[in-house]
């Protein structure tokens, strides 16, 4: 049975005439004092109510009265000495009923859980300390209970209220929840403000029945800013809390809704505007979210007893205080980090951003279910980022039959085309990107969909153009192409206008840059894009002045070394995705390159996601065969090993001069010139331009070369030979035509590099020798099974662009790739290394995680460690 269910049952019995007039004011006394809890209703009309009292100075009496019918005695006893009928047993049924007569039957009864108020004030008081008055501003708060908007006092006596439309009601006030509100006072350091007036020489007379502070240690009470802190306890513990104007802070109710809102009619950007409404009132959030970043005591991070409800108070002004879910506030500031810190970026109230930085927006819907208003373009943008893993046909006429994964890469640059984006084909080397490309212009030309048939231009290395030619010729004959190449090139600019297709290279972009800038473009398709990587080089700038509507770049390696080589690709495809790179260093490239932030690390990969589609080839080629690599270790002995100590020696003594005269940062030309000769050294010591070397010609490298492609070349095999070091190259030559093996050489100085591919691929040779940069990219040479890495590259996605010449569409043989490396030495330790570069590029590409990235001093004592 309920509170309510009694009170109807009581009402019918005379109980207050078992019990005297001095008996009944006792009890009364001890309602207005507090001293009745843990009321139990029976449970039937049978059943008794019980409760417990405490007396002064006595230990606590548990009571209980039973009602068996209207007329009937009152059952009742009570562990007091005086047993029954006592003041503890009147006490717990006026704690139910209080003392007034049962109201006319024309009065409601309201009966209902009251809400405590607590209404703050300040105090100005004084006391005395040590001699001397101690003047002080206090947080004082009373206590209200509101009963359905009817309020009354701790204690206050049920009345009969005249309400506005005529009908009278009693409010039968809830003892035992209001106990339970004192209980729990005890818990949040409140005392009741009589204990303190004693205390107090000024300001006892502000003091009444119902006021409270807040004490803050043993004997002190809080002052108003002190209460601060507890706030947002009370209002999740279901206080309601109202602040006097004499009270230094107020703090606003929570919000009633939340309001996102985008504005996407500009034609390039898109307007970004947060807010919340309290009490009809729209308050703007980005200053909010901006003034939190600048505030040291913020907390970015959860704390380890942060309650999952937690909240921030976030100051609107000098007194008003807005409380604000803390969870749902990092979630908010997380995407806009860049721009928030950056105040560029804000005007009016709202963040302007880039089109191409559409999945914040994203970001943000996921991480705080935030309600968006206009915006719908947008908005619809965005859904086709998340669900552009569809396929497309090739184009009619297209003569190649796309593979799925080469058709899902179709359906993605038709998304950029249609939102009007930039974008990274990322593929690994060998998937065809430059397939996906064409079969890309040639659907958007004969769409009309390229700006009015405005050319492509592509830019290549001076060693794929002829396969951009080729392919183009092969696969999409409908495509006027021209090339810009060679001495005779400036009669054709002319001819700039009447073509699909123009493909030039690199190294002519600066020579011809006049010529360029005077055209427009339709789509600018850089392929190996990281040949740009250095956004300050002259070429690169050049790509950014050149006017067209879109830019594709085409890589299969687009992080090598650090993150500021993929800002340079992103922000030459698609400008301000990524910020400028001082504040893409500030806010990505420092946290995951130096701390390792995994948080950051997972932000970025979000943000590039939509614009970077990067396939590898163990995901799509199921029926590419194995590829197995074989590392064989090289013993140096000998001379060749005395030389290499000697080296050794003398270049770390001169590295370490370098680094306490000139530091790390400046010595970067004497390390690398250091760490070549031991390269040099592993390689061949013919190959290394000091008196120390000269007369050694013993090359245990060498040696295990000849005897591997002796072995090789006996089984019918066909081998790639790569080296970074063209004159190591020749010596490999010599020592082929001394054993009468056929080979072929393609270096930085090959003119004619089609006739040599075709013969190697017609099987006309077996062995093949290239340089690694100028075969690295680019060329199809699946007539190989065999790859042999004569010395290793400081970056493992070079060497594997060049294993991945036989590796690739079209190879239907099992690839073995060995690496020669001479044990112990430096070769050896450019492994480790070459093992962070790889983490690295996997932790943004592909969602793994990564090291710190480091070449410190403590790196190269190791590489210039002793065998």
């Amino acid at each position: 049975m309920d509170q309510a269910s009694f009170l109807q049952l009581l009402m019918h019995v005379d109980w207050r005439a078992a019990f005297d007039a001095a008996t009944l004011a006792r009890a009364d006394a001890c309602v207005r004092e507090h001293r009745v809890s843990q009321l139990r209703y029976p449970e039937s009309a049978r059943g008794s109510l019980q409760g417990v009292v405490r007396a002064n100075g006595n230990a606590p009496y548990r009571c209980s009265v039973n009602v068996f019918e209207p007329n009937g005695p009152l059952v009742n006893s009570c562990t007091c000495p005086i047993g029954h009928g006592c003041e503890h047993v009147a006490a717990i049924l006026l704690a139910c009923t209080a003392l007034s007569p049962a109201p006319a039957a024309a009065v409601e009864i309201l009966q209902v859980q009251p809400t405590p108020v607590l209404r703050l004030r300040s105090l100005h008081a004084a006391r005395e300390r040590h001699g001397r008055t101690v003047h002080e501003i206090l947080g004082c708060a009373h206590l209200f209970f509101d009963y359905a908007s009817h309020r009354m006092q701790p204690d206050e006596m049920p009345r009969v209220r005249q309400l506005a439309d005529g009908r009278q009601i009693e409010v039968v006030p809830n003892r035992a929840a209001e106990l339970a509100v004192y209980e729990r006072f005890e818990e949040l350091s409140l005392l009741d403000a009589q204990l303190l007036a004693p205390l107090l020489s000024e300001g006892a007379e502000q003091l009444g029945d119902g006021d409270f502070v807040l004490e803050r240690g043993r004997g002190e009470i809080a002052s108003p800013d002190h209460w601060l802190p507890l706030l947002p306890r009370l209002a999740n513990e279901g206080f309601q809390v109202e602040f006097d104007a004499s009270f230094p802070i107020e703090v606003l109710p929570p919000a009633e809704k939340w309001v996102a809102e985008i504005d996407d009619s500009a034609a390039r950007w898109f307007d970004v505007s947060l807010g919340i409404v309290i009490n009809g009132e729209r308050i703007d959030l980005l200053p909010i979210l901006r003034r939190a970043l600048s505030d040291p005591s913020f907390p970015l991070k959860p704390t380890a007893h942060e309650a999952d409800d937690a909240m921030w108070l976030a100051p609107l002004d000098e007194r008003r205080r807005l409380p604000l879910p803390l969870k749902r506030v990092r979630a908010l500031i997380a995407p806009l980090l860049e721009w928030l810190e950056n105040s560029s970026g804000m005007a009016d109230g709202h963040l302007r951003l880039h089109r191409a930085q559409a999945s914040v927006i994203d970001e943000l819907a996921r991480g705080t279910g935030l309600p968006w208003h206009g915006g719908e373009s947008l908005r619809e943008q965005i859904a086709k980022l998340r669900e552009h893993h569809h396929v497309a046909d090739a184009p009619a006429g297209f003569l190649a039959t796309l593979r799925p994964y080469q058709q899902e890469g179709l359906a993605w640059l038709g998304f950029l085309a249609k939102a009007g984006l930039g974008g990274i084909l990322a593929d690994d080397m060998g998937l065809g990107k430059t397939v996906q490309v064409l079969a890309h212009v040639l659907a958007q030309y004969q769409a009309q969909k390229i700006s009015a048939r405005l050319p492509t231009l592509v830019i290549a290395p001076t060693s794929l153009v002829a396969n951009w030619r080729a392919e183009a010729a092969r696969f999409a004959p409908q495509l006027r192409v021209l090339v810009l190449h060679g001495s005779a090139r400036e009669s054709q600019f002319k001819l700039i206008p009447t073509h699909d297709m123009i493909i030039t290279t690199y190294p002519l972009l600066v020579r011809d840059r006049d010529v360029l800038l005077e055209h427009a473009f339709g789509l600018l398709v850089l392929d190996e894009a990281q040949m740009i990587k250095n956004a300050q080089t002259q070429t690169a700038k050049v790509v950014r002045e050149i006017k067209a509507t879109r830019h594709i770049a085409m890589t299969g390696t687009p992080l090598e070394n650090h993150l500021g080589e993929l800002w340079a690709q992103f922000d030459a495809v698609e400008p301000g995705l990524l910020g400028s790179e001082r504040q893409f260093t500030r806010a990505y490239r420092t946290p995951i390159e130096k701390h390792a932030d995994a948080d950051t690390q997972a932000m970025l990969n979000r943000r590039i996601a939509p614009l970077l589609l990067r396939r590898r080839k163990q995901d799509v080629l199921k029926d590419l065969p194995p590829k197995t690599e074989i590392l064989r270790l090289v013993e140096l002995e000998d001379r060749q090993r005395e030389l290499y100590e000697t080296l050794r020696l003398a270049q770390h003594d001169r590295v370490r001069e370098a680094l306490e005269h000139r530091g790390l940062g400046q010595s970067g030309i004497v390390v690398l010139d250091a760490l070549l000769k031991l390269r040099q050294v592993c390689c061949d010591p013919r190959l290394v331009k000091l008196d120390a070397a000269r007369g050694v010609e013993e090359s245990a490298k060498l040696d295990m070369l000849l005897e591997l492609l002796d072995q090789l070349v006996a089984e019918d095999r066909r081998v790639l030979v790569f080296s970074q070091f063209t004159e190591m190259l020749d010596l490999i030559a010599a020592a082929l035509d001394a054993r009468k093996i056929d080979y072929l050489m393609l270096t930085g100085q090959t003119k004619a590099r089609a006739p040599l591919v075709e013969r190697f691929q017609r099987g006309e040779v077996p062995v093949f020798l290239v340089s690694l940069k100028a075969g690295g990219v680019g060329l199809n040479l699946t007539a190989a099974d065999t790859v042999i890495h004569y010395d290793p590259w400081w970056n493992p996605a070079v060497e594997a662009q060049a294993s991945d010449r036989a590796h690739r569409i079209g190879q239907d043989k099992s690839v073995f790739v060995y690496k020669l490396i001479c044990s112990g030495t430096v070769e050896e330790k450019i492994m480790a290394l070459q093992t962070r570069k790889a983490e690295l590029a996997t932790a943004v590409l592909e969602g793994g995680s990564t090291q710190s990235l480091r070449f410190d001093e403590e790196d190269l004592a190791e590489l210039f460690g002793p065998l």
